[in-house]
């Protein structure tokens, strides 16, 4: 009985599962023989709207022509560029060479209508912010917009200003912060505001702050004279120009504090000496002649002030003599500067801030350093060690007739010195060594080559006389060396020696040439 139900269940199972897999199988035949029903097409995405220069640009046959129009008037008009101060230097499209990518604008529009391309894949991933705004396809011409940036450089740049006293008007002048225009950037950002389609960009400036501000300066003492100098300068109309120069300069460094251990930079403070800056053309020395030039004078303002500071006691960081012995200042205290070559720089030694005072008036340049109380008196002694001849060179000179000689440039010897700074304060003395040399300038006679019925509008004689200065000369400072009012000056000992006295350079052998104002005046005003 057992026997004969399991043997009917068996056959129950596998008639079950021939059952399924026949059912399984129809269904796959089935399948396989009915045809699939055809899927719906897949409606591709609707273009975006979108925008060229802040209006709608629709993207129909007529997209490319319409685009190219508005780009074209677009580029027709101004630019302007925006100041830190607010005001607008306004620039035709053209004079910066702007021209129209013809090109990309059609690549676009055709990336506009592709939804496959990198302009809508990426419109999209920003979430598809409505509506899709082209760039402006522009480019720029960088050779003319950098000739235009570079003038306004020249125009806005300024440099830092420290915070310093007026010792006028006895007041506090505030520091000024420097601008300077950042070229690069501002083609940049011009590049960007061309492509967003915008008529005004910002130009950008890297400021630059001052060292000092005004904070640093309340408490600062400039009773005392710690030292003085003084040279003089040609108050006549045709000299001008060089007073202009002398004032200016001596206008930058006015009122200017060092504190302890401070450095003074010359170039830094005065600044360059071109045309934006204020500077005029006058008379220069270059490779020892004198020449035009731009700033000319400015030497004067940075020897008169050495003159000071050896004076004063402070510590020459860097100074270097004229190629060529000056006629307003004594060898040994001159200082060249030219920017940003030669430089004049001093240190302010003491435990107490110094003032620097430069004033230019009455045909005399005079600098000060001016501290709480003056304790040290300052000798400098300086030696003519050898003279260095100097010689005759002949010029043709078509302006001039034929045979006619002028003197262009009287010659001046050159000079090898040496001179001691002396500093005493109590019992205690330092004793410095300074080495110049001066080259010979040569003297230049202007031979006439012209016609014989040519006028001699140019022959007038450099009005230079012969070269003075005395072999010793000590120079002294300090409390207690004061005039008969009781105020401070300078006392002064001399040995002329040959190279003192009038006639010196032709008993040495040297090329005279005779003019009528070739005699010195007598007296120390011609010694150097």
């Amino acid at each position: 009985m057992r026997a004969t139900f399991a043997r009917i269940r068996g056959q129950i199972g596998r008639g079950t599962l021939a059952v399924a897999l026949a059912v399984v199988a129809g269904t796959i035949i089935g399948v396989w023989l009915v045809p699939w029903a055809p899927r719906p097409p897949r409606e591709p995405p609707a273009p975006p709207a979108v925008t060229l220069l802040g209006r709608p640009l629709a993207l129909d046959e007529d997209a490319s022509a319409l685009g190219l129009e508005r780009v074209r008037r677009f580029a027709a008009g101004e630019i302007a560029l925006r100041l830190p101060n607010g005001d607008r230097r306004r620039f035709g499209m053209a004079e910066l060479g702007v021209a129209i990518d013809k090109v990309r604008l059609a690549g676009l529009i055709r990336d506009a209508r592709d939804p496959t391309s990198p302009l809508r894949r990426h419109w999209e991933a920003r979430g598809r912010p409505q509506p899709l705004a082209l760039p402006v396809p522009l480019v720029v011409d960088p050779d003319a917009v950098l000739r235009r940036l570079l003038v306004l450089k020249d125009e806005l740049d300024r440099l830092p200003a420290d915070a310093r006293l007026d010792l006028e008007q006895r007041k506090l002048v505030p520091e000024r912060v420097g601008r300077l225009l950042d070229v690069d950037a501002s083609l940049a950002a011009l590049e960007r505001a061309l492509e967003r389609g915008e008529p005004e960009v910002a130009l950008a400036f890297e400021e630059r702050r001052p060292r000092r501000v005004a904070a640093e300066l309340g408490k600062v003492e400039f009773e005392a004279v710690l030292g003085f100098f003084e040279t003089r300068y040609d108050r006549s109309q045709r000299q001008q120009a060089r007073t202009y120069n002398l004032r200016l300069a001596a206008s930058r460094l006015d009122g200017t504090v060092l504190m302890p251990g401070e450095t003074f930079d010359f170039n830094e403070t005065v600044g360059p000496r071109d045309e934006a800056n204020g500077y005029k053309v006058a008379p220069v020395i270059a490779e020892g002649e004198l020449v035009d030039g731009i700033g000319g004078g400015t030497c004067q303002i940075s020897g008169t002030l050495h003159g000071a500071a050896l004076f004063a006691g402070l510590e020459i960081v860097e100074r270097v003599p004229h190629t060529r012995p000056s006629a307003y200042i004594k060898m040994g205290l001159d200082a060249t500067v030219v920017y940003p070559t030669l430089n004049f720089r001093m240190k302010n030694p003491f435990p107490y801030p110094v003032v620097l005072h430069q004033t230019v008036k009455n045909g005399v340049v005079r600098a000060e350093v001016l501290g709480p109380r003056r304790t040290q008196v300052v000798t400098v002694i300086r030696r003519i060690d050898s003279v260095i001849p100097y010689e005759e060179l002949e010029r043709p000179d078509p302006e001039l007739p034929s045979g006619a000689r002028v003197l262009g440039q009287r010659g001046v010897p050159g000079f090898k010195i040496h001179r001691y700074r002396i500093l005493r304060d109590g019992d205690h003395a330092i004793r410095e060594r300074f080495d110049d040399v001066y080259p010979p300038t040569a003297q230049v006679v202007r031979v006439g080559t012209g016609s014989a019925s040519r006028d001699a509008k140019r022959a007038e004689h450099d009005p230079h006389p012969e070269y003075l200065a005395d072999e010793l000369l000590v120079m002294t400072q300090g409390p207690g060396v004061v005039d008969a009012e009781g105020k401070p000056e300078t006392r002064e000992s001399r040995e002329p020696g040959p190279m003192g006295r009038a006639g010196w350079t032709r008993a040495a052998g040297m090329p005279y040439f005779e003019t009528d104002d070739a005699a010195p005046a007598e007296g120390e005003a011609r010694r150097r």
